[in-house]
């Protein structure tokens, strides 16, 4: 399975987690690590795949501006990626 690296810039921010379909949007299973040159980043295994996923800063859901997004329920919008 590829693996995929998600990475927020975001210095500023004292937590960052990832929540997306690929976990349940469960908004505190993946943790993103903060980096020396000041972004926070995590690698996570994925099949492949069409996934929506938000990051979550400080506890505010965030979209990825550099991503493709779509439209959600809540009247904002999720990141895309897709997996190959």
């Amino acid at each position: 399975m590829p693996r995929v690296t998600f990475r927020l810039e975001y210095p500023a921010a004292s937590e960052v987690f990832i929540a997306g379909s690929f976990n349940h949007w469960n908004s505190q299973s993946h943790p993103l690590k903060r980096t020396k040159k000041g972004y926070w980043s995590i690698t996570i295994t994925l099949p492949r795949g069409r996934y929506e996923y938000r990051y979550v800063v400080d506890g505010q859901w965030f979209t990825d501006p550099n991503t493709p997004r779509v439209p959600n329920a809540f009247g904002s919008e999720n990141s895309v990626i897709v997996v190959e």
